[in-house]
């Protein structure tokens, strides 16, 4: 398989580099993520005049049509700068849900608007008590005269406090068992519309999150997105799309914490000589080499997958990534913090910053427990 970058990905690439370069050193980073909103919107503005926010998109909404791959550099390169802006949240999740699953008209209003930057969105799905049985889904939406009433909450909202617009996943089968797959809808829903209340916090690697109450939150039959009752299968692949994304970020992430440590071992002496001229160290360091270019072959894998109509499949790789990458990627934290002595853990220093990123990454859409049992599963069957 031929895996070298065509012209237009070296393109959309180096032009990203450039603008982070310059823009988006660690210490800028950390005044963005003390802004309300906890990232740049300028930077956001400038994803949206380089085409990355329009990147997956169809043509016909001012899209690029950009492929997995096309995703997967960009958070790549995200990921290297510890970026805080909510890509992964309104592009990747959103974006492809609308793609999938919305009307024409949802599509033509809001697509070309998420391409040139002009709003934001965010999948409210996971609930308290789910841990890692992603269809218990206590939310409801009940129905009464062509018009749909929520009630629930929602736990841990990615990106929510910024958000323009809700993606909403409730059951809308009456009378129903909340474990049942079958029965759940997605509702797009303004995140003004009374009713829906934001509890708003930083998450523990700079970002933004909030908990979210609906309460008796009433929409229209334009606010379902996708059929009704059968919606979570299209939930499972956008978690898919989603855990491809977040394996991307990650060899970023690692990326980065393999270059900071190398320079680090290069220059901290002891005994008189730098302590990367011992062989422990060495050892150490190709051991986190290693694991990170093990690591990227498997972000490629789920890429790849991800256009696989075997649902199965698709399923399967991604988790075999994503389990893999959380595994490789605490090692690679830990080794960068502890060869960086105890300075590793201080907020001054940015190793610190990209292992809690990494942390956040093996906890989200699913760590590394779930998606090893999933894997196994799948080779039972």
């Amino acid at each position: 398989m031929n895996f070298e970058l065509s012209p237009e990905q070296v393109g959309i690439v180096d032009s990203l580099k450039r603008f982070l370069v310059n823009d988006y050193s660690f210490d800028k980073r950390q005044k963005y993520s003390s802004r309300p909103q906890g990232y740049s919107q300028e930077a956001w503005q400038m994803y949206a005049d380089l085409g990355l926010l329009a990147l997956p998109f169809p043509a016909e909404y001012d899209g690029l049509e950009g492929s997995s791959i096309d995703t997967l550099l960009v958070m790549d390169t995200l990921g290297k700068a510890l970026c805080l802006e909510p890509y992964i949240s309104t592009v990747v999740m959103c974006g492809t849900l609308l793609v999938e699953s919305g009307s024409e008209a949802q599509k033509q209003e809001l697509l070309p608007k998420i391409a040139s930057g002009q709003i934001k969105l965010s999948f409210a799905h996971f609930e308290s008590h789910m841990r890692n049985t992603f269809h218990l889904v206590k939310t409801t939406a009940t129905s009464t005269s062509g018009t749909w009433s929520i009630n629930g909450h929602k736990h841990v909202v990615l990106d929510a406090p910024s958000a323009d617009y809700l993606i909403v996943s409730a059951r809308t089968k009456q009378n129903q068992n909340s474990e049942d797959e079958s029965g759940i809808s997605l509702f797009l829903i303004k995140s003004s519309t009374p009713g829906v209340t934001l509890h708003s916090y930083k998450t523990q690697d700079g970002g933004m999150a909030a908990d979210i109450e609906f309460n008796n939150v009433q929409l229209s039959a334009n606010n379902l997105l996708g059929n009704v009752n059968d919606a979570y299968p299209m939930i499972e692949k956008i978690l898919c799309f989603a855990n491809a994304a977040l394996c991307a970020e990650a060899i970023g992430v690692m990326t980065a914490l393999n270059e900071f440590t190398l320079e680090y071992l290069k220059t901290r002496k002891q005994f008189g000589v730098p302590i990367g001229k011992f062989q422990a160290l060495q050892h150490r360091m190709g051991d986190m080499f290693i694991s990170t270019e093990q690591a990227r072959s498997m972000a490629y894998l789920a890429a790849l997958s991800l256009s696989d109509v075997d649902s199965k499949k698709r399923n399967r790789d991604c988790s075999a990534a994503k389990a893999y990458i959380c595994k490789a990627g605490r090692q690679v934290g830990q080794e960068a913090v502890q060869l960086h002595g105890g300075m590793g853990v201080t907020n001054e220093l940015n190793t610190a910053h990209y292992f809690k990123k990494m942390t956040m990454i093996t906890q989200t859409y699913g760590d590394y427990d779930y998606h090893l049992d999933k894997v196994s599963s799948f080779l039972v069957d």
